[in-house]
């Protein structure tokens, strides 16, 4: 928007100056000529005017007619004629531009009008040139230097859009995987109870082995549906060679464990039972904190990181802090700053909001919270 509206004033300020100058030629080669304004110098000084003004896509027109006008009539024309020379050199004709200085000083050399590019000074006009076509280049260069900028910034924020959207498409193919190990978990042991009741038909009344023959068909049947549905999140390519297949329902306390075997200094707070807090809740805690000591490793290398969670209703809290590094920070990976976006994604996913950045005197903070759904806080009676 800033550099349209500086553009759009840059074409005001040509326009006016153009303006001003084609009238001061006229005005001048009225004086010379007597008074009189209808001639053929103030038509051919008007066309070089207008062709500064709207002969854009011919590109030649300008610099022809003033050339002419002033290899013809001299210095009244001579500042329309380094616009033009300007204009020249701005497209990267500095031959040409060459060529019509030129051919106006030859046609002053000829014609001797009596305001000659030649007087009052022998010598003078070549500096108004030179400082047309070197004002020129360098006006071009420019141009040409803050658009290839600019093409490069938009092709930047382009791929980190693109860059951000995979990988919030990755959590969410992470959190559908992780979510159908979950369900596939519960159905297989609601299925394999419901079995196990279902064979014990002599103590139990019809009814009842009825039901359960239902509720074991309807949990095998929606079993299959998953696996058809989901079972194609679960590819190789998507997960880190260094990353295995962790089990359905992660351990923190493990993983901070291996943090510490690694050199990591970790002290965790753990408040209320894991138990109280859904799955989704507890993978997302899990990602959260593996994230964090990730990031505290890499860009904060012998920092002591505080862990503290809290699954107590009505909302599962992470909170993961650390001050700045006492050692080398490790040099960023291409997808660092990612992680970040697809752990947001999830939190956001299930209704919570995550928070990530410095907290004063270099330390960082990343802290989430997860509302527990409705009815775990209200009871199934409320």
């Amino acid at each position: 928007m800033e550099q349209r509206r500086s553009r759009r004033w840059a074409v005001y300020g040509r326009y006016a100056l153009v303006v001003l100058l084609t009238l001061g030629a006229v005005q001048s080669g009225a004086m010379s000529s007597g008074g009189q304004y209808i001639t053929v110098r103030s038509a051919v000084v008007l066309a070089c005017g207008l062709s500064l003004l709207w002969g854009r896509r011919l590109w030649w027109l300008a610099p022809a007619l003033t050339t002419v006008a002033a290899g013809v009539w001299g210095w009244p024309v001579l500042p329309l004629f380094v616009i033009a020379l300007f204009d020249l050199a701005d497209r990267r004709r500095v031959w040409t531009a060459v060529s019509c200085s030129a051919v106006a000083l030859a046609g002053n050399a000829v014609l001797s009008p009596v305001a000659s590019l030649w007087i009052p000074q022998q010598y003078g006009v070549f500096l108004f040139m030179q400082l047309a076509v070197i004002g020129g280049l360098w006006m071009g260069n420019r141009r040409r230097l803050v658009q290839a900028l600019n093409a490069q910034v938009e092709h930047l924020r382009t791929e980190r859009e693109l860059r951000e959207e995979a990988a919030r498409m990755a959590e969410r193919s992470a959190i559908a995987a992780e979510m159908h190990d979950v369900l596939a978990h519960r159905l297989s042991l609601i299925a394999l109870h419901t079995g196990i009741l279902a064979t014990r038909k002599d103590t139990l009344p019809g009814p009842v082995i009825e039901r359960l023959s239902l509720l074991r068909t309807a949990s095998t049947d929606a079993l299959t549906d998953l696996r058809d549905v989901l079972g194609a999140l679960h590819t190789t390519e998507n997960l880190p060679a260094c990353d295995p297949p962790a089990p359905v329902l992660r351990d923190v306390e493990e993983m901070v464990e291996q943090a510490r075997s690694a050199g990591q200094s970790i002290s965790v707070t753990v408040e209320g039972s894991p138990a109280r807090a859904p799955a989704a809740h507890r993978l997302a805690v899990y990602r959260l904190v593996q994230e964090a000591l990730t990031n505290a490793r890499k860009h904060a290398p012998g920092a002591p990181v505080r862990v503290r969670i809290d699954y107590s209703p009505p909302a599962t809290l992470v909170e993961v802090t650390n001050p700045p590094g006492t050692g080398q920070a490790g040099v960023p990976s291409v997808s660092s700053g990612f992680g970040l976006i697809g752990l947001r994604e999830r939190v956001e996913a299930l209704g919570g909001h995550l928070n990530a950045g410095p907290a004063g005197a270099g330390t960082w903070r990343l802290a989430a919270r997860i509302p527990h759904p409705v009815t775990e806080q209200n009871g199934p009676d409320s």
